[in-house]
């Protein structure tokens, strides 16, 4: 069994070039401070060297629809496919480029977002657990504990809410669960942008329908929930700051200073 990991990265992303001057610097480009090295690097190459931390995955690709992306994780000595640039969200794009290389229907793809520049890679470790323990789980994501009310209200943070057996029940940009009745005992989990599939799985996520809820939200792992198809989600006692927007770097950068997880770096 081959598990390998797909960073998905396109060009263009309306809200991070809000507010820029001059050309605009593509998310996936823009520069990173790491503090402790004194050096800046490309945001793909951040994530790409913490995706090389983790000991479980066979290989790492970025998979994008830009040559100029390809270009600069080449330059660093990575390795990148080049997909379509239609695709509705990052998993089909990856869905694309493991059907390239020939993945068994055995295998492992795991999706990590090219937004989150300071991840611990044992969080991989603990996603892709429950799928070689249980041949029957085909997806499975993570979630991290907010306890402060802007993280909640946030919707940039995507929430989600799961079952007693740790399945997802929902994912939204909006508060969720709402406490009514207010109280001590609130908890309200972050979803983070990891994913692990099976391979056959994943194909046929590619191929189901975009209903009304992915449409409404926004949010690409709806459409397994919506089709029918239950999401193993995981804890992580690790946050992972993603970057949506120009403010988010700093957040991401202070991140780092404070501990840096990439160690591949």
């Amino acid at each position: 069994m081959r598990i390998i990991a797909f960073i998905p990265a396109r060009y263009h992303s309306t809200r991070f070039f809000q507010g820029q001057t001059g050309p605009p610097t593509p998310k996936s480009l823009a520069l990173i401070h790491i503090k402790n090295m004194n050096q800046d690097k490309p945001m793909i190459q951040r994530v790409y060297e913490c995706a090389l931390g983790c000991p479980d995955l066979s290989e790492v690709y970025v998979t994008t629809d830009d040559e100029r992306i390809v270009a600069c994780v080449e330059g660093f000595g990575g390795r990148a496919i080049l997909t379509g640039k239609k695709h509705p969200s990052g998993t089909d794009r990856i869905a694309e480029a493991a059907q390239k290389m020939g993945l068994e229907k055995g295998d492992l793809v795991v999706n990590i977002q090219g937004d989150q520049p300071n991840f611990h890679p044992a969080c991989i470790s603990l996603m892709i657990a429950p799928l070689l323990e249980d041949p029957d789980i085909l997806m499975s994501t993570l979630q991290y504990r907010i306890t402060g009310e802007k993280e909640v209200q946030n919707p940039f943070n995507i929430k989600v809410v799961t079952d007693e057996e740790g399945f997802a029940l929902y994912f939204s940009h909006s508060p969720i669960p709402c406490f009514r009745d207010g109280g001590p005992h609130q908890k309200h989990y972050k979803h983070l942008g990891f994913y692990a599939y099976r391979m056959d799985f994943l194909v046929k996520f590619a191929s189901l329908p975009v209903r009304v809820l992915e449409s409404a939200e926004k949010l690409e792992q709806l459409r397994a929930l919506e089709n029918g198809f239950r999401i193993k989600v995981i804890e992580s006692p690790y946050d992972s700051i993603e970057v949506d927007r120009q403010e988010d770097i700093k957040r991401a950068e202070d991140q780092i200073a404070r501990e840096d997880y990439c160690k591949g770096g």
